[in-house]
This record gives C-alpha cells, structure tokens and sequence, in this order.
C-alpha cells in the first residue's frame, strides 16, 4: 500500500515538473532557457489599404513547415472579437540557436496557386506574425513597373533581439525574390540570426510607437487651442449669465415690490414666467431616461479606461483594449440603472422595469447589431473578423447574466435614494402655451448649432484616434485623450447652458430635450467628419471594409453622442434647478 502511494507520488510530481517545464517554454511567461523552443505565430494576411480587412495568413498558398502543429486559442473575449487567428508556422526556432538560410517547405505553383499570389500583389497584401508576443509586418511579393510578371518573397530572414532570458526585438527581412511561373516548384527558406540587446523588456514596444506622429507641435497646439477656446467659453458663459441673471434677478424683484395692478399692465417676460412648467416631464420620459442613464455610463467608461491605459501600456497584449473596454463598461452598469431609474422615477414613469431593460440593452444592441450585420459580410468574404459562434454566445452571457443584473441594482438604487422630484417650482396642472419666436430660436435650430463648438473642441484630436484605428500607428498618448475628454465636457456643458436659457428666455421650457440634443449633435459633426477622412485622407475600398469603417463608425459617433448628450443635460439640469431655486415664485 505505502509503495503504491509512493508511486502515485512521484508520478504526480513529475506531471507537475513537465507542466511547469511546458508552461516555462510558453511564450506568456517571456522567459526562456537556452535552446528552448520559440513560436512564430503566423497570424493574418490581407490588403495594406484596407487595415481590417484581414484573412487567415493560409488562405493564401504558402506551405507549412515540417514541425508538428501547436494549436492557438483565443485568451482573451477581445482577441476573439479583433479577428486575432494565430496559426503556428512549423519553423523550428530556439532560443539563441542560430539558423542559417534552410529551405523549411515547397510551393507546388499551380495556375489556381499563382492567381491567388497574383491577386494579393496586385492588392499589395501584407502579413502579419508573432514571435514572443511582438508583431512582425512583411509583404507577399512585388510586381514589376509594367505590371505583367509577379515575384513572391520566399526568404524570410529573421533577427532576434534578447537581454538576458527574454526577447526584447525582432526584425524580419524578405529576400529571395522569385518569379511566378505557373507549374514549378518554389522553395520557402528561413534563418534566424540572434544578437544581444540593450533594450530593457519593459521598453520593447516602444520601436512600435511613433512620438513623431504623436507628439508632433501640431498636437499640442491643437490641445492649447482648446483649452483657451474652453477658457474664452466659460469665461464669456459667466460674464453674460452673471450679468443677465443679476438682472433678471433685480426686475422680477423690482416686479414683486408692485402691486398687483402694476404687475397686471406691467411687461412681464422672460424665463421666471415658464416656473411652473419648466419641472414638466420630457417627452417620452421612459427614452429620454435610458438615453440619459446610457451617456452616464459610456461616460464612467470612457474615463476608467483612459485612466488604466495611462496607468497600464494595454497596446502591449493582443486585444486588451477591447477586453478592458468589454470589463469596464459590464462593471459600471449600475451606473447606467441609477441616472436612468432615479430621473425615470423624477419624471413620474411607473414602467421602472421596462425601462431598465431598455437602458440596460440600447448600447448592446446597438453594437451588436452592427457587429453582426458586419459579421454576415465577413462570413461571405471568409475574413478572419467574422465573429465565433461561442464568442457571440460569450457577448450575450455577459450582456444578460452581468449587464442586466447590475442594472437592475443601479435602478432599484437610483429610485429609492433620488428618485423624489423635489423640484424647487410646483408643476402646473394645465401646460403653459408657447409663444412664437423668431425662427434661430426654434429648438431645431439650437440643436443643429449646439454641436459645432464642442465637436471644434475636439475634430483635431479625432484625426489622431482615427489615424491609429483605421492606420497603422499604435495609440498611446492618453494624457492627450483624457484632456481632451474634459475640455469637451466643459465646452458642452457651457453650450447646452447657453442655448437653454435662451429657449427658457424665450418662454420656451421644452429644454430637456433640447439640452441633450444640441450636445448630442456633436456626433453628427463626427460622423461628417468620418466621410471626409474616409475619402480624402484613407485608399480603403470594397465592401467589406467600406461596411466596417462606417458601420463602426456610426456606432462610435452615436456612443460619443450620447456621452455628450447627457453630459450636457447634467450640467444643465443643475444650472436650471438653481436659477429657479434662487427666484422667489409666488
């Protein structure tokens, strides 16, 4: 029995001592011992313009090495949703072990082969692989100045970089140009050459950064002018408020000294006069109450997920953004339930769950939709971005089993804690009529026009977040990102201000949804602004990336609007409350 259990022992011990040996080898841990085996993941391939349009790297006819296949699964839900397919290449690479140039697989070039090389030349397709986590870019092939012969790159000659036991660089260099000629034999060769580095492990991705781009005096120029601009604003907000409000103030005191005949022939206008209607609900109290909760909470998320990209360099792991994103936004759901159930409840709407359901499901369903309208054109092309089965599964999970439960929390909150309409003024029972205005008073107008300042706040900004999103550069000045989250925020508060006590000046209380409106209409500037860049500063085309850029595009102009939008009611709502809790009413 003792031997027995000896045995079981030892052979415990050595599965564990053979784990931890496969884990050391895995790439994940960055460290290596000599001569222990190193991966190069062949990840995707596709046209250089269009940057999401990506295949599996052999949908294209390239050969296998001989080494036995390692299988790849997605670690994380944001790596699966970016269409990451890690293929193994079949090279032997170990760590420090030099390879000279040596052939590792044949092409038999058939007609079907070649056509296939041809078109992606022609369409100047790229590929992309991993060693150790950092990416590796090389072209396909060339053609020449006529266009008539093809050539394919088969040398793919690498060199590795390694401080101590880690890989700190590596950089590809695509020899042996070849000639497409249908039925020969082509042969796919490598080497891997490894020197010493100096570059620390934590500084390796910064060969991918470009300060140039980023940093450039553009840049910061565009950060200056928005903050005077945003200085100027609420300087010029408080001056006019402050001396029209005090004037305000002093003839509807001056109004209360007479007496009630005066009052009758006197000229009585202005803002005080809508008291008891401006504490009406909304229109639509139950969307107005969903889209207000959902800005709230793309709000939280967009400001901790600045946060942790300032803290944390999230371009370094495949898909983090987008799974930091994922997380952050389930988390703050009940962010969303309190804003939404708590004004819900302000405005005196009894379908609370409805309600919930709606605030909790507008942003998902939305993105959702979009990803799988976008996912069918994928499927059709067999692009490596067409969305799992099981990762879809995943998303609806998340959506129902974390999103609602916690926005069901946030709503039971939000209407016990501040769900009271404690208004400083009584509603009337009968609606007040509105008067005629002049026509740039109308609320349309207003909320065409209140977009503009707020979307100049921040357009510069845009071409440098559309560049690293639909280009090829690596975001990662988020100081950027976070000051210009506030200056909009502060211009769009200030505007939506502005623009209501005008409406409310012209004896016009229909300013709630006035308020988000002319903020939110800074999401059409965007996506306007998406077109322009699309066809003057990007050479995307077809429909599979024409789809995905505006598809993802009106997702995000919607999203930013409705962050604006509900900012811009928040601020409002406190400047209203307060103008009127400040105003004796009879």
């Amino acid at each position: 029995m003792g031997s027995s259990r000896w045995k079981i022992a030892v052979a415990v011990l050595f599965a564990a001592e053979c784990l931890l040996l496969a884990v050391e080898a895995d790439e994940h841990e960055h460290t290596y011992k000599d001569k222990e085996e190193v991966v190069l993941w062949m990840n995707t391939v596709g046209p250089y313009h269009n940057r999401q349009e990506t295949y599996k790297y052999f949908s294209l006819p390239f050969c296998v090495g001989t080494k036995k296949t390692i299988s790849h699964y997605h670690e994380t839900l944001g790596e699966a949703l970016q269409g990451v397919e890690l293929e193994f290449s079949g090279l032997d690479i170990k760590f420090k072990d030099e390879v000279l140039q040596t052939s590792y697989c044949d092409i038999e070039l058939d007609k079907a082969k070649r056509d296939a090389f041809v078109y992606a030349i022609n369409n100047h397709y790229w590929y992309q692989m991993y060693i150790d986590d950092l990416p590796i870019w090389g072209i396909v092939g060339e053609a020449d100045e006529n266009g008539e012969d093809h050539y394919l790159w088969t040398y793919k000659k690498l060199e590795i970089g390694f401080n101590g036991n880690r890989i700190v660089d590596v950089n590809l260099t695509s020899e042996g140009k070849v000639k497409l000629v249908p039925n020969t034999r082509i042969a796919m060769s490598y080497s891997v050459k490894w020197k010493k580095s100096d570059v620390k492990f934590e500084d390796r991705f910064d060969k991918y950064l470009d300060p140039s781009f980023f940093q450039h005096r553009i840049h910061w120029f565009s950060i200056f002018n928005s903050f005077m601009m945003v200085i100027f604003l609420v300087g010029l907000v408080s001056m006019i408020l402050m001396r029209t409000l005090r004037k305000d103030y002093a003839r509807y005191s001056k109004e209360e000294e007479m007496d009630d005949m005066d009052r009758d022939l006197g000229d009585e206008y202005g803002w005080k006069q809508v008291h008891g209607d401006v504490f009406r609900p909304s229109g639509h109290p139950m969307l107005f109450s969903s889209l207000i909760g959902s800005g709230c909470q793309i709000f939280s998320v967009s400001l901790i997920v600045i946060i942790v990209a300032m803290v944390e360099d999230l371009y370094t792991e495949r898909g983090s953004m987008l799974s930091t994103a994922i997380f952050v936004y389930a988390a703050t759901s009940p962010v969303n339930g309190y804003f939404g159930g708590s004004l819900y409840a302000k405005q005196g709407g009894r379908r609370w769950i409805k309600q919930m359901f709606i605030g909790a499901f507008l942003i998902p369903a939305m993105v959702c939709g979009t990803a799988f309208f976008i996912n069918f054109i994928a499927i059709y092309y067999h692009a490596s971005r067409a969305i799992p089965f099981g990762t879809m599964v995943a998303v609806c999970c998340i959506c129902f089993f974390v999103i609602l439960p916690l926005n069901l929390v946030g709503t039971i909150l939000g209407r016990n804690l501040s769900g009271q309409p404690n208004f400083p003024c009584r509603v009337n029972a009968v609606p007040r009529p509105i008067p005629e205005k002049k026509w740039f008073m109308e609320p349309a107008v207003i909320v065409c026009l209140g977009g503009i300042l707020p979307f100049g706040s921040i357009f510069i900004e845009m071409y440098f977040i559309f560049t690293s999103f639909w280009a090829y550069k690596i975001y990662y000045v988020y100081g950027f990102m976070m000051l210009v989250l506030v200056i909009l925020c502060i211009v769009t508060v200030c505007v939506t201000i502005v623009c209501t006590y005008f409406l409310l000046n012209a004896e016009d209380y229909r300013w709630q949804w006035t308020s988000f409106l002319s903020a939110a209409s800074t999401a059409v500037y965007v996506y306007m602004y998406s077109f322009y860049y699309y066809f003057f500063k990007t050479k995307m085309y077809g429909l599979f990336q024409t789809s995905f850029y505006f598809g993802y595009m009106a997702v995000f102009s919607t999203s930013l609007g409705i962050m604006c939008g509900a900012v811009g009611y928040v601020g409002t709502s406190a400047f209203v409350r307060k103008i009127y809790t400040n105003v004796k009413i009879d």
